[in-house]
C-alpha cells in the first residue's frame, strides 16, 4: 500500500532520479529533523510574548534544512566513497555503489547549494553573512573523522548553526545571552545522539581506520552521555531565564531530561539496531522542546 513517508516517496520516484534522492538521504529524514529543530527553537524563542513563531521563517528554514542536509550528505559521500565501500551499512550508497559518478554528484551539489543560497538571500544581511560563515564547517566536517576522535563535536557545531541563525533571521541580529546557551545545548545534544549513532559502525571504523567518540569513550560511553545531557539541560535553563520563558518551557526541559535519562539507561551500545532506535528517538526531544517554547511564549 502507498504511504506518504519519505522512504516511500524515494521508492516510487523515477529511476534516474532515485540515486540523487538517496544521495541527499531523502529516504532517511531523521537527520533533516535534527538539523531543522534547533532552527525552530531559536525562531520560537525570538517570538514576542503571547505570539506564535514566525511561520514564514519556519517554512524557509524547513526548505533550507532539506537542502543543506542533502548538500552535507553529498559532500560526506564524495569524501567517503572509498570508505563507504568497506562498510556493510554504507556500501549501497549511490557513490559507493557506482550508481552515479563523482562528477554527477558534484553538479548535484552545486544545484543544492544554489537553491540553499536562494533561501539564505531571503533573510536580512546579518543573517546572510552568519549563514555563509557555516559553509566552511559543512565542507570540512566529513574530514574530521580522519584526524580526531571528536568528529561528533564538529558535527554539533555544524548542525546547530540554526540556533544562531533563526534568532537573527527574526530579530536582525543575535542576542548572545540567549543564542549562545541555545547553541551550546544543541552541540551537547548532538554529542549525545551522534555518539549513539557512531556505535553502530565502531567495528568497521576500527578496521578502516576512522575515528569517533564511540571509539574514544568505549565502555564509558554512558557516563559521557550523561555529562553531555546535563550540560544540555543547564544550557536550556540559562537560555530560558535570559528570555523570560515560563512554566511550560521548563516542564518541557524536565521531560527532555527524563527522556534522555531513559535513553541512556536502556541503551545497548553493542546492538546496532538499538543504537539506531535510540538515535532516531531524538527527534522527539527536539519537537518536545519546540512545543515547550511555543506554549511558554503563549
Amino acid at each position: 500500500p502507498l504511504s506518504f513517508s519519505a522512504a516511500e516517496l524515494v521508492r516510487v520516484a523515477p529511476g534516474p532520479l532515485r540515486p540523487y534522492l538517496r544521495l541527499m538521504r531523502l529516504h532517511q529524514p531523521t537527520g533533516t529533523w535534527l538539523l531543522y529543530l534547533p532552527c525552530t527553537w531559536s525562531i520560537g524563542l525570538a517570538a514576542e510574548p503571547g505570539c506564535l513563531p514566525d511561520w514564514h521563517m519556519l517554512s524557509l528554514f524547513g526548505i533550507g534544512a532539506v537542502l543543506m542536509r542533502g548538500a552535507g550528505c553529498t559532500i560526506n559521500d564524495m569524501w567517503d566513497r572509498d570508505y563507504d565501500k568497506k562498510v556493510a551499512r554504507t556500501a549501497s550508497r549511490p557513490l559507493a555503489a557506482g550508481d552515479i559518478s563523482t562528477f554527477q554528484s558534484f553538479v548535484f551539489l552545486g544545484g543544492q547549494l544554489s537553491l540553499a543560497l536562494c533561501v539564505l538571500l531571503c533573510l536580512n544581511y546579518y543573517s546572510i553573512i552568519l549563514g555563509a560563515a557555516s559553509l566552511s564547517l559543512v565542507i570540512t566536517y566529513p574530514l574530521m573523522k580522519r584526524v580526531t576522535y571528536w568528529p561528533q563535536l564538529i558535527l554539533g557545531l555544524t548542525f546547530n548553526w540554526g540556533a544562531l541563525l533563526g534568532w537573527s533571521a527574526v530579530k536582525g541580529s543575535c542576542e548572545w545571552s540567549v543564542c549562545l546557551p541555545t547553541y551550546l545545548a544543541g552541540v551537547m545534544w548532538t554529542l549525545v545522539y551522534d555518539t549513539i549513532y557512531a556505535h553502530q559502525d565502531k567495528r568497521d571504523d576500527i578496521i578502516i581506520g576512522v575515528k569517533s567518540t564511540a571509539l574514544q569513550f568505549k565502555e564509558d560511553t554512558k557516563q559521557w552521555l550523561s555529562g553531555f545531557s546535563l550540560a544540555m539541560l543547564l544550557s536550556l535553563c540559562v537560555a530560558g531565564m535570559n528570555c523570560n520563558q515560563t512554566f511550560p518551557y521548563y516542564s518541557a526541559v524536565a521531560a527532555i531530561g527524563a527522556h534522555l535519562a531513559h535513553q541512556i539507561y536502556t541503551l545497548d551500545i553493542d546492538k546496532p539496531e538499538d543504537c539506531w532506535k535510540k538515535f532516531a528517538s531524538n527527534r522527539n526531544v527536539g519537537v518536545l522542546l519546540f512545543i515547550g517554547i511555543v506554549l511558554g511564549n503563549l
